[in-house]
């Protein structure tokens, strides 16, 4: 057997393309056997799982591992799902939520959209119904991880910006958000250096694109810029005709 020289080894190892990173997961269930053949599945998809058991771990794991997507059984111990959607989005307001439950009766399934879910499976499911659904609700939310520290802040340059309780802090000074400023500041969080279309953040903040709702959106960018404005680093870029462009240096 002829073996490669140990340049044209390395010089291989280096033209090599990068892995493309896969997409998180967080998967929450009980059921060791289900739970098993869902997380197995999902990873021969190119999914990356986290599976937790018990419902009092999870907002831990959730912080840790930053998924863009949360996938979670309704009865678990110590903290059923509802809950447990209801502190995500505490967390993060965006992020995709699709539950999955034995349960069948409408009231249920209100209660699960009530608590914050996007999606709702009913067992017993078929692994091409989840994935299919977990890849629709991906691309309808363009989900990306949303950078939460492990106690709940996100990091912007000099400032910290704690979603869950409407405050922004630089140094010793804390401002006070709105609701509306802390979805808006959320949305453009997340996407920091990535172009926001402009109909996307009316129809998320406000659930549709009138022109009042444009005027007030124009508003409230304005106030975000004068809140951010003793950081050089960090610049909300109006794309006249597209949306808003976040931009984060650091």
């Amino acid at each position: 057997m002829r073996l490669s020289p140990p340049e044209t080894q390395i010089a291989a190892h280096r033209l090599s393309p990068p892995k493309k990173s896969m997409t998180k997961i967080l998967y929450v269930e009980d059921e060791p056997f289900l739970g098993k053949i869902v997380k197995e599945s999902l990873e021969s998809r190119q999914f990356e799982v986290c599976m937790v058991a018990d419902g009092s771990d999870v907002i831990t794991q959730f912080k840790a591992f930053q998924p863009v997507i949360c996938v979670l059984d309704v009865m678990l111990p110590h903290r059923d799902g509802y809950a447990l959607a209801q502190d995500i989005r505490q967390l993060a307001p965006e992020m995709p939520i699709i539950f999955l439950t034995a349960k069948t009766q409408t009231e249920d399934v209100l209660k699960g959209f009530q608590a914050g879910g996007n999606d709702y499976v009913r067992k017993p499911f078929s692994m091409e119904e989840l994935i299919v659904r977990i890849q629709n609700l991906l691309q309808l939310t363009n989900a990306k991880p949303v950078l939460v520290a492990p106690n709940g802040h996100i990091v912007l340059g000099s400032y910290t910006f704690y979603p869950h309780k409407y405050e922004l802090y630089r140094a010793d000074n804390l401002r006070k958000l709105s609701h509306r400023e802390t979805e808006l500041l959320s949305i453009l969080a997340e996407n920091r250096n990535f172009t926001v279309p402009r109909r996307d953040i009316l129809m998320r903040v406000w659930g549709d694109d009138s022109f009042f709702n444009s005027r007030n959106l124009d508003v409230y960018i304005t106030r975000l810029r004068d809140y951010l404005r003793e950081d050089p680093a960090l610049e909300i870029v109006t794309l006249k005709g597209v949306g808003y462009l976040f931009k984060c240096e650091v």
